[in-house]
């Protein structure tokens, strides 16, 4: 293998920013993509309008003793290069980085850590970052992971001078909680000078928000939700200005051989062209979806709303409130049976893709949280978390309507009085009057 690889970066994609030209809107740089005649690696020799897939682990070379730009996939592939050159444009990073998964970008970053750092984090995170980080207690290294980081000032007293990362999601998931990206990356750097603020980007995507430009050092997400779009493939993503610190990240990647497959790095990047459409129409349907349940009494957190607690905050760093949010029952086991008696929306642990989901966190995504930790950080056991796709909004809403129904989470009122729910399969779909049904 090419030795100068051990060390440093692989000479494509070329170093320079591709922000460094014309600038157009998010949903323009989406689609558009750079002429390899400009300049820019890697080069295509019949100029296809989509970047061919190297299917390929090694490259053959015209000398024994000098490499060309490629020699191993492990270290390098056109198909790879080509999608990272993308994603940094339109994450306005200097350098973009994609492995096999968003764990295992959490664990490329990780592994920047040495024992005796420091780990701030919030108390509202994917329960596998959660899971993942408490492994690092064995590695000699401390995680603080009980921070409320909706408030600035709950992060400056657990900063020390052994602080190495603040890991921090916004909106949170899955209680759609909201941290002041700007703010507590200002006072990160400048209580502790060598602290980097990690920023999970993966709720809102780099179509509603972008970290960098608030003042994170690494923002990474999972593109395996909204970047790809539609389930069929895992990725990861990491971006950073810093290329010091990012030639570490590729050290990481390039020694475990974690770095995308040419066949997925295709898949990514054509997902990625629709990006805009699909979360613009996601979006529009969650804001229709939240009013709804909202009307009814259910408590409903999502950013979108003028109730959120956190909307200004959430709205001054985000270009909207995103296709993801939760609400309360009051009743465990009726939200199961909202859960389960839907028919459009699918069971499933994820999110982000074109098709909506359902699910509930504390029994599926928050699961390995043992249930004394979920009561100490106030996540509710009947929580129920949406993320909404490109359906139709009306069929949307009456598939919830009929499950909540189902489930005597609402009563309906038939000319005028309230009943309780027996109606049969042929008039589920009928027109009803909906109220909250009191517990």
């Amino acid at each position: 293998m090419n030795p100068h690889l051990e060390s440093q970066f692989p000479l494509t994609p070329s170093p320079e920013s591709p922000r460094d030209r014309l600038r157009y809107n998010i949903a323009t740089e989406l689609v558009y993509v750079d002429n390899p005649d400009n300049g820019a690696s890697p080069h295509d020799r019949y100029n296809a309008s989509s970047m061919p897939i190297y299917q390929t682990a090694t490259f053959k070379q015209n000398s024994a003793t000098q490499m060309g730009e490629y020699d191993y996939t492990r270290s390098g592939n056109p198909t790879r290069s080509h999608l990272e050159r993308h994603l940094a444009k339109i994450m306005n990073a200097n350098r973009a980085l994609v492995v096999s998964s968003g764990m295992a970008a959490l664990d490329v970053i990780t592994r920047l850590l040495k024992p005796g750092d420091e780990v701030v984090a919030g108390n509202d995170l994917y329960g596998g970052t959660l899971l993942y980080l408490s492994a690092s207690n064995n590695k000699g290294q401390t995680v603080y992971s009980n921070i409320y980081t909706t408030d600035p000032e709950e992060v400056r007293p657990r900063l020390t001078e052994n602080t190495a990362f603040v890991l921090l999601e916004t909106p949170t998931n899955p209680m759609i909680k909201i941290a002041d990206i700007p703010s507590i990356s200002t006072i990160v750097h400048e209580k502790c000078s060598r602290a980097i603020v990690v920023v999970d980007n993966t709720m809102l995507s780099p179509y509603l928000q972008s970290p960098l430009d608030l003042g994170a050092d690494i923002s990474y997400e999972s593109g395996t939700k909204y970047l790809s779009g539609h389930h069929d493939l895992m990725a990861g993503v990491i971006a950073v200005n810093n290329l010091s610190l990012a030639e570490r990240l590729f050290f990481s990647i390039n020694a475990s051989g974690c770095g995308l497959s040419p066949f997925d790095s295709w898949l990514l990047m054509r997902g990625v062209k629709t990006l805009a459409v699909r979360m613009e129409k996601q979006q529009s349907n969650a804001i229709q979806i939240a009013k709804f349940l909202e009307s009814h009494g259910l408590k409903t957190h999502y950013p979108g709303l003028l109730s959120h607690p956190q909307f200004k905050l959430h709205h001054s760093m985000a270009r909207g409130p995103g296709a993801v949010l939760s609400f309360e029952t009051g009743n465990a086991t009726i939200s199961e049976r909202i859960v389960e008696g839907t028919r459009i929306w699918g069971i499933s642990v994820s999110f982000g893709c074109v098709n909506s989901l359902i699910s509930m966190p504390c029994k599926m995504s928050h699961a390995s949280i043992d249930p004394e930790t979920r009561a100490k950080r106030a996540l509710p056991e009947d929580l129920i978390r949406l993320c909404v796709g490109i359906e139709d909004a009306d069929d949307l809403i009456q598939d919830l309507q009929t499950a909540l129904i189902k489930a005597n989470a609402l009563k309906i009122s038939i000319n005028g009085c309230h009943a309780p729910y027996n109606l049969d399969q042929e008039n589920d779909a009928m027109s009803l009057s909906v109220g909250v049904l009191d517990f």
